[in-house]
């Protein structure tokens, strides 16, 4: 059984990742406003009767937007850790509640999902590989550097939404005021273009054959230049930026 993976939004201001089969489907973060969320679906043709859980990875705004609006619309049960919820500074029924343990599988119907931790300044960051059958799916953005949980972890997938968040040199020349600069790039903030670039070359499995650069800074990057960057080394592996102001096209990805 394949998976069909989106990015309804990837950036400072907003992140969303669909992920499913034919039967059922999770969200990964819900950046976007409920209304922006259904209106980006509905281009796509998914259904969100489909859509079985949500998956909250950390609790900056750009992640939680829409979330209580649209888990108390649609009565979704939402997997997110103690310490991210009480971040989240939100109100939800407690019956749409439910936690989840680093590398412990959750099954959604056909769907396993894994969350495993990160480097990134938030309460308790998480990120999350989703498997069914023999194809595994990852999302591994706001990252601050690729450790051994990451490494491990973008090694299964089929396909990853990888954050390619800024350039080095444009971030060092840049606007940004020197605590802002350090902040993103002091190994608990985002991954370089660079970074990126290492880990997707040094770990990627011989089958992969998507890959999603995701979360690129609106001032610190340019797609036109990562694309290029992760072009010269693809070596078959389809190479999408996602962007930050609209859904990609669905992808099936089968085993």
């Amino acid at each position: 059984m394949a998976l069909f993976i989106t990015s309804l939004n990837t950036g400072s201001n907003g992140n969303c990742f669909y992920i499913g089969n034919a039967d059922e489907a999770i969200l990964i973060d819900v950046g976007l406003s409920c209304k922006e969320t259904e209106i980006r679906m509905q281009r796509l043709s998914l259904c969100m009767s489909k859509v079985k859980a949500i998956f909250i990875s950390h609790e900056h705004s750009d992640h939680i937007r829409g979330l209580p609006v649209l888990a108390k619309k649609y009565q979704l049960p939402v997997f997110i850790t103690s310490q991210t919820f009480t971040g989240t500074k939100q109100q939800l029924p407690i019956h749409l509640l439910q936690s989840f343990i680093a590398y412990q599988p959750v099954k959604i119907g056909n769907l396993s999902i894994t969350a495993f931790p990160k480097k990134h300044d938030a309460a308790e960051p998480h990120s999350f590989t989703v498997c069914c059958n023999e194809v595994t799916v990852g999302v591994f953005t706001d990252i601050g550097d690729h450790c051994e949980h990451v490494i491990n972890n973008f090694k299964l997938c089929k396909a990853a939404f990888l954050e390619a968040n800024y350039d080095d040199e444009m971030l060092n020349n840049g606007s940004y005021p020197y605590f802002l600069k350090n902040r993103i790039r002091g190994g608990n903030g985002h991954l370089s273009n660079q970074k990126a670039l290492d880990l997707f070359m040094a770990h990627r499995p011989s089958y992969m054959s998507h890959l999603f650069l995701s979360h690129l800074s609106k001032d610190n990057n340019c797609p036109d230049l990562v694309s290029k960057m992760f072009n010269e080394h693809a070596n078959g592996i389809e190479i999408v930026v996602a962007s930050r102001l609209q859904e990609t096209p669905v992808y099936y990805i089968s085993a």
